[in-house]
């Protein structure tokens, strides 16, 4: 297992989602000190201490464990050549599904890639 590696991913997915430690430890069930030591690779966490800081996470536990080499990445299925090979639609509503799809992925890609914006919390004008 890459203990060191999977420790710094759940570091860099906990810092993206904009969480402390104790907020993932209260979120995962976890302790602070032995999530600490996930992260810094000192701990070997359980499938399901992993799938509680996935769930916390907001991820797939399958990340997690193709992280911690208890799975193997597996490659993106062929969407599109499926598309394409189905004899039973058009060439019309093939092109219509296939750009559909891309869509669909280059809108995720660009979510992943964006930090979500900060929460601010506003007062009323009673409450001020």
């Amino acid at each position: 297992m890459k203990v060191r590696e999977l420790g710094s991913f759940i570091r860099n997915q906990r810092m993206n989602a904009r969480l402390s430690l104790r907020g993932l430890s209260v979120l995962a069930g976890v302790s602070i000190p032995y999530l600490s030591q996930v992260e810094r690779g000192l701990r070997r966490p359980s499938a399901d201490i992993l799938q509680a800081i996935a769930k916390a996470l907001r991820i797939s536990a399958e990340t997690l464990y193709v992280q911690a080499g208890f799975l193997e990445d597996h490659p993106v299925p062929d969407v599109i050549g499926a598309v394409m090979g189905d004899p039973s639609i058009s060439e019309r509503q093939k092109q219509a599904i296939v750009q559909i799809y891309e869509a669909f992925r280059e809108e995720t890609q660009a979510r992943r890639s964006v930090p979500a914006p900060p929460i601010t919390i506003t007062k009323s004008r009673e409450e001020v």
